[in-house]
């Protein structure tokens, strides 16, 4: 699980630093675009770290915990530069609720069943960016 949180952080500076030359509103879609691959691709890891957190020892939680808070800031900073009038415990908030939106792939049925991996992506995609607008136009 320490992975998993670790690749994740990992992979939102990467795209920072890649697209933040573009701007904040290209930051935000890439990070969602980066949280869809993963919640898409990697399904049984949402299952797993749902199941398996509670039962690692103290230090690898605590791990796990600093880099997920980790994350969430990283998301949070991007969506106020996107929306400034949002207060970080608003802006904190919408994040969490977009991540349970994007990790509640495992429960979308079997993989078979769905629409296909570039509708759903895009279905995932535009759900999280109408959230991030709702909290903006809050």
């Amino acid at each position: 699980l320490v992975g998993i949180s670790d690749s994740l952080l990992t992979g939102a500076k990467r795209r920072l630093a890649e697209d933040g030359a573009a701007g904040s509103e290209a930051v935000l879609d890439s990070l969602i675009e980066g949280h869809i691959d993963f919640a898409l691709d990697d399904r049984p890891l949402i299952t797993l770290h749902d199941r398996e957190l509670d039962r690692l020892r103290d230090a690898d939680r605590k791990m796990v915990r600093q880099l997920q808070r980790q994350y969430v800031e990283l998301w949070v900073g991007v969506l106020r530069e996107v929306y400034p009038a949002v207060a970080e415990p608003a802006a904190r908030s919408a994040v969490h609720s977009v991540f349970g939106l994007l990790n509640s792939t495992p429960h979308l049925g079997r993989p078979g069943s769905l629409p296909g991996r570039a509708v759903t992506a895009s279905l995932l995609h535009r759900m999280a960016r109408g959230a991030f607008a709702a909290v903006g136009e809050a």
